[in-house]
């Protein structure tokens, strides 16, 4: 490659870049290599850690200041620096929202084009209704409200309910495609764990699911099962191996939604963890216990309900502080949009 640096808007006639500015117009060459950097990646998503304890107040204050009518959904954004506060961005193609819902209220029914999925952080009584069934939201579970589906939200219980908000609004809005519609609330035609009845366990469907396969034929995870799988999971596997589980669609063995990946992983106690480095980019939730995580040599220490940005292509390693207790983490990622891009890649 030659050592003769690319030219620079500097170096171009002020007449001529004026009159390529006029006609809307630019020259690529300026700027080449911070929109295609040679050898690896760029990103502008920072490692950045929201601590729950830090979030939870302003959540909370925010059910005090915003009644449910005039938010509909009561957020809380997750904001990366990198990607500056005003984008409301996790990771370039991931937003996450902290969500809050009140005893007796509900968010109306809606659905949109991005995909989303609710994971649970705290509270008894939420519950999600989507296409016609009553999922409860216990904590941990992990609920899909798929794009183009409707979606409601309610609280029958006590005390405050929050869960955790992932999208891939980033994409779905910087392709000009976003949108919601609002509906009227849904009539509850299912018996509550219709989906989990019927897809109770692994390596076995409902028989007429062979010849019709359904895009969403599971939404919702329910994190007792999930954990038990874990530990099932970890007595049978070498203590060098990462223990970690996706979340799929179990008519087709693929992941759940069309752009986001989800996935738990469990820490054996005193376990120090290197994930693999990927060209995808990741958000960490921790559900069970504490500990340290070094993402390209940024060192965060975690506690339960935190939650961490991992960029693309970034070392990190999670350890355990536990010498006793396992701890159990949520993970979303972009790898299944990688994939259906063609550029998914995982380093050495």
């Amino acid at each position: 490659m030659s050592n003769i640096g690319l030219g620079t808007t500097e170096e171009l006639p002020k007449d001529y870049f004026e009159s390529l500015k006029a006609n809307n117009t630019l020259p690529l060459w300026p700027s080449l290599r911070s929109v295609l950097p040679y050898g690896k990646t760029a990103p502008r998503t920072q490692p950045i850690m929201w601590s729950y304890s830090d979030v939870r107040p302003d959540l909370i204050r925010a059910g005090e200041l915003t009644p449910i009518e005039k938010a509909e959904r009561r957020v809380l954004v997750l904001c990366n620096p990198g990607l500056g506060l005003e984008n409301m961005q996790a990771t370039a193609s991931i937003y996450i929202g902290l969500q809050l819902i009140q005893p007796g209220e509900t968010a109306p029914n809606h659905k949109h084009s991005p995909s989303a999925v609710r994971f649970v952080i705290e509270g008894n009584g939420g519950y999600t209704v989507v296409n016609g069934e009553k999922l409860p939201m216990e904590k941990g579970d992990l609920i899909l409200t798929p794009p183009g589906m409707y979606h409601e939200h309610g609280h029958e219980g006590s005390g405050p309910v929050v869960w955790l908000d992932a999208l891939d609004l980033p994409i779905i809005y910087g392709i000009d495609a976003s949108y919601a519609i609002e509906g009227d609330s849904q009539a509850v035609d299912k018996d509550a764990g219709t989906c989990n009845k019927r897809y109770r366990q692994s390596g076995l469907l409902p028989y007429d699911s062979l010849d019709k396969k359904n895009n969403y034929p599971l939404l919702r995870f329910p994190w007792k099962d999930v954990r038990d799988s874990l530990q099932q999971l970890a007595s049978v596997t070498d203590q060098q191996k990462l223990i970690q589980m996706a979340y799929i669609n179990p008519e087709t063995g693929e992941e759940c939604l069309p752009t986001l990946g989800f996935s738990a992983i469990m820490l054996r106690p005193g376990e120090e963890a290197r994930l693999p480095r990927r060209s995808a980019s990741g958000v960490i939730h921790i559900v069970e216990g504490s500990g340290t995580a070094v993402v390209d040599a940024a060192q965060h220490d975690f506690k339960e309900a935190d939650t961490l940005a991992i960029p693309t292509q970034a070392d990190a390693v999670l350890a355990n502080a536990s010498e006793t207790q396992p701890a159990f983490i949520f993970m979303v990622d972009d790898a299944p949009l990688h994939r259906k891009l063609g550029i998914y890649e995982v380093f050495s």
